[in-house]
């Protein structure tokens, strides 16, 4: 009887991994500002005490939401692109194919969770704001740096402009993923992603 006892005071387990998984589906779909506590918990089937101590609050369990998010397949193509592709037209390339299918994909959210989560942070929480605007900037870095080194080696004409160049393709990106939120399906943000792709120096 007393082992009885201690099974049922026992808190009730429950997987982080799908908890986290689900709030990164409602972050997603909703952004930061739009999500509330009670949404949170009831998505992730646990109760405010369970996610203070598995997570912290809601701005620390957003962050990690967002970094686990960089990490899965449908966060991480451009990273791999980049690292993956033998030239800086084939990356930036791969990337924009992708993200059309990607972003536009009906099996989860539409758009990118790192864009448009941000699209309703308020002044208060100016520091997710930021934190998002930085996650943002290193893509953009990381697409700058791989230009750059393309001009170096050639890939690009020596007059390009690396920077306005990864800018330019960084700012298409986002634009797709907005794009997909307003119901863009795969087909049109392809197209979009071959028209930018026009603006790479030298043309074909």
């Amino acid at each position: 009887m007393v082992g009885m006892s201690k099974a049922r005071g026992r808190p009730r387990a429950f997987d982080r991994d799908a908890a986290l998984e689900a709030a990164i589906r409602l972050f997603w779909e909703r952004g930061f500002e739009a999500t509330s506590l009670g949404e949170l918990t009831e998505a992730m089937g646990i109760r405010p005490g369970s996610l203070y101590a598995a997570f912290g609050d809601k701005k620390a369990l957003f962050r990690e939401a967002v970094e686990v998010y960089g990490r899965s397949p449908v966060g991480s193509f451009p990273a791999r692109a980049l690292a993956e592709e033998p030239t800086a037209r084939g990356a930036v390339s791969r990337i924009l194919r992708e993200a059309a299918v990607v972003y536009a994909d009906p099996s989860h959210p539409a758009g990118c969770l790192a864009i448009s989560a941000a699209t309703n942070v308020t002044a208060q929480d100016e520091e997710i704001a930021k934190f998002l605007r930085d996650v943002r900037n290193a893509g953009l870095a990381a697409i700058e740096q791989r230009l750059c080194q393309a001009k170096e080696e050639g890939e690009l004409p020596a007059g390009a402009d690396a920077s306005a160049l990864a800018s330019y393709f960084a700012t298409v990106v986002q634009g797709l993923s907005q794009r997909a939120r307003d119901g863009a399906d795969a087909a049109e943000l392809s197209q979009v992603a071959e028209l930018a792709l026009a603006a790479w120096p030298g043309g074909d």
